[in-house]
């Protein structure tokens, strides 16, 4: 690669670096890389997860890894970090992995991966991919081929993120045909299973949620004796650059709901410079992205605020009420689409300004009706049940 680089540079061909070293990679020296380990033999009892974007084991893995590592398998961690800057390191990140899981009997995802999908993987390793987020809202791999999100038809065809996969796991029957068009599955193979998100256990334990609420006081100690407001918008743009939107005024929010209530900030990961919260407004909001974890946050909210992000489906088990700040929807539409119609979908009404924000939550003193929030959680959630990581397990037929 080093003189296939200089070679380009040599002849001032620079910018064709990518054109072609990405299918040098992914054509030849990735699979052959795999190959090369893939021939000892199989560890019936070695596990690798792979973490595509971050630099530790996400909540989207923890119930999963530790339920294996309770039962004495050899697990191995790989965090691949696309989002990094450094195209070597990430390279070698990569081609570590690969040596990795050349072996293992258990692969678990959470993400995309167009590494893991360019191998002819070894027939007795299962890979399995948890996905990072339940239900099915904004649109995602082969469904934004159209979209400017996404890339072109062809080229994800050419570079798929979803081949090798033996199962992937949602969290009902209602939302297989939106995974396996995103995904480029067959029906037919019974790849996607509706047997639960391994995350969504640990809303059922009520220890955590204890711990949540304690957490919570630790961190943010104004919010004692008060309601708690989530506000917890996906990211605009594409990843790398991904910001969060500036819309929601905290000062109007904090004037006409602050006696009675709080506003935690919880920011997507992939948001690097988040808006600032005023300091005379500090003991109204918080932002606690790095503080509390969503599943903690999920836990100790009365009323959420969000947009177009999947946490929703996970709020809905608690049959709370939330309201959708999507006063971009028609850009949000164009860039990237939904699944479901967005006005039919959304389980509490649709806003574009803070004034309606305020007026839903001082509406909620006459009580709330969670029918509406019931019956999203039936039709999008009804396999997340307290016992998803034991049904993937057995699924597995893992003992």
């Amino acid at each position: 690669m080093k003189l296939l680089r200089w070679i380009l540079k040599k002849f001032g061909l620079d910018k064709y670096v990518n054109k072609v070293m990405k299918p040098l990679l992914f054509k030849y020296i990735y699979p052959k890389y795999y190959k090369k380990y893939s021939k000892k033999e199989i560890n019936e009892k070695k596990v690798v997860f792979i973490e595509v974007r971050f630099n530790e084991i996400t909540d989207n893995f923890r119930l999963m890894y530790d339920a294996l590592e309770s039962r004495g398998y050899e697990i191995k961690s790989c965090f691949l970090r696309n989002i990094v800057p450094g195209r070597k390191a990430y390279i070698q990140r990569c081609l570590a992995m690969l040596k990795e899981i050349g072996d293992a009997k258990y692969v678990f995802l959470n993400d995309a991966c167009d590494v893991t999908s360019c191998i002819d993987m070894r027939t007795e390793t299962v890979m399995t991919q948890l996905w990072h987020g339940c239900g099915a809202f904004k649109k995602f791999g082969m469904s934004t081929a159209e979209k400017i999100f996404g890339a072109d038809r062809a080229t994800l065809e050419k570079y798929p993120n979803y081949r090798n996969l033996k199962y992937v796991t949602v969290s009902s029957p209602e939302v297989v045909w939106a995974y396996e068009e995103a995904m480029d599955l067959k029906p037919e193979d019974h790849i996607v299973r509706p047997v639960g998100v391994s995350r969504t256990d640990i809303f059922y334990d009520e220890n955590f949620r204890k711990q949540a609420a304690q957490k919570l006081k630790e961190v943010f100690p104004e919010s004692e004796g008060k309601k708690v407001i989530l506000y917890a918008p996906t990211f605009r743009g594409r990843v790398k650059k991904a910001k969060s939107p500036g819309r929601l005024d905290v000062g109007y929010l904090k004037a006409l709901l602050g006696d009675e209530y709080v506003l935690v900030i919880k920011h997507h990961p992939f948001v690097k410079k988040p808006p600032a919260i005023a300091a005379e407004h500090q003991d109204f909001a918080r932002n606690v992205t790095k503080t509390m974890n969503i599943e903690d946050l999920i836990c100790v909210s009365d009323v959420c605020i969000s947009d177009y992000s999947s946490l929703i489906f996970e709020y809905a088990l608690f049959e709370r009420p939330m309201l959708f700040f999507a006063y971009d929807l028609d850009n949000y539409f164009d860039w990237r689409g939904f699944y479901y119609p967005y006005d039919e979908l959304a389980p509490g009404p649709i806003v574009t300004t803070n004034k309606e924000i305020v007026a839903y939550i001082q509406s909620l003193k006459g009580g709330f009706d969670p029918t509406r929030v019931r019956q999203f959680k039936e039709k999008f959630m009804g396999a997340c049940d307290g016992h998803a990581t034991e049904k993937i397990l057995k699924l597995l037929e893992i003992d």
